[in-house]
């Protein structure tokens, strides 16, 4: 079967059976969209632009061309064509015009392609091995989930795609070293602690507690229409006579009934409702939230006139919610933990490699 002849029985077969969590060099299958591969940092040899046009389907030899050595690993430009038809199948992209557009697809996905080989020869370097059980597990789930009966029939599937069980078996344990790599080198040496947990919910707990409900009563005391600074100290001293009588003790329902000037809440005893937090103007809410239940506010200035606040209550992080702040806290930080680590030590290997570009 010529490459290119191949390429495509491998896409249309993947779009058949695209969802499944198997590795994405698995032509079968497909997985969950990812962002492109990482384009190498400044300063480190990196692939020219490619822009090279689809070769004729009797050019396998061309395309098995050698276009880049890494350290003493080859990478044939069937690779590099493989990998950008599987990235533009699972991100569900067309394939873009030859030029500057598809010259930058093709150097990021071979930067991919760089990156799994460094990871790859590390694991060798440093003796990491994939034993039997690992590969058998590996080897029954894709079989599982591409719905072959048995070992023959999985076999039979891997054939008609002109790849042979050893090629399959040789992806599946470089994924599998890589994996074990990551795990020695990145997750194994990132943690979080609870002190950096506290400390992030402070600096944002107000954004954690975002939708939480609370209920709350106004009394507003609104200036005439038209009217000018003089209607505003009006309203001001009404507010300041009716929070006398709150302190005093008095029913502030009682009083949100008798004084208050919106109608739409002072027949309901000035209840404002149940509320979720960023439902109100951010200047009331803030008002209203910074009380405790039970606590009145003084007058307060807003655009439509003078409030007297009474909390009712309020939902705050604590007990199952404040432990689920936490998980999501301690997610959010190993994550950026591990992809500061992962970056680092992609950085340090290579840094320490020989990249020899041959197009």
């Amino acid at each position: 079967m010529s490459g290119a002849a191949r390429l495509v029985l491998v896409a249309s077969v993947a779009a058949a059976l695209a969802g499944c969590s198997i590795p994405s060099w698995m032509p079968l299958v497909g997985k969950a969209k990812e962002p492109p591969p990482p384009a190498p940092p400044p300063g480190e040899v990196r692939a020219p632009l490619l822009s090279r046009s689809a070769l004729p389907p009797d050019a396998e030899a061309v395309v098995d061309r050698i276009i880049c050595v890494v350290n003493s690993d080859a990478v044939t430009l069937y690779e590099l064509d493989e990998a950008e038809a599987y990235y533009l199948y699972e991100n569900k992209l067309p394939r873009p015009s030859e030029g500057e557009e598809r010259a930058k697809l093709r150097e990021r996905v071979l930067a991919g392609i760089v990156e799994k080989r460094l990871q790859i020869q590390q694991a060798e370097r440093e003796k990491v091995t994939v034993d039997d059980a690992e590969m058998t597990e590996r080897m029954g789930d894709i079989q599982k989930r591409l719905g072959a009966n048995t070992p023959v029939e999985f076999e039979e599937m891997i054939k008609a795609q002109g790849l042979s069980m050893e090629a399959v078996k040789r992806r599946i344990r470089e994924q599998l070293l890589v994996e074990r790599m990551i795990r020695r080198k990145v997750s194994l040496r990132v943690s979080v602690t609870e002190e950096e947990i506290d400390r992030y919910l402070i600096a944002n707990r107000e954004k954690l507690e975002t939708g939480l409900a609370f209920e709350a009563r106004h009394i507003l005391f609104v200036p005439g229409a038209g009217s000018g600074e003089d209607g505003w100290t009006a309203a001001r001293r009404r507010a300041d006579e009716i929070y006398s009588r709150v302190l005093a003790g008095e029913d502030f329902g009682d009083l949100a009934r008798e004084y208050s000037e919106d109608t739409g809440t002072a027949k309901n005893s000035g209840r404002l409702g149940v509320l979720k937090r960023g439902e109100l103007a951010a200047d009331i809410e803030t008002a209203i939230l910074r009380l405790s239940p039970g606590e009145h506010s003084p007058p307060f200035r807003s655009q439509v006139g003078y409030h007297l606040f009474e909390l009712d209550s309020k939902e705050t992080l604590a007990g199952e919610q404040l432990a689920q702040a936490r998980n999501q806290i301690r997610d959010i930080l190993y994550k950026q933990k591990y992809d500061t680590r992962l970056q680092e030590w992609l950085t340090e290997i290579r840094g320490k490699a020989i990249i020899e570009m041959r197009l």
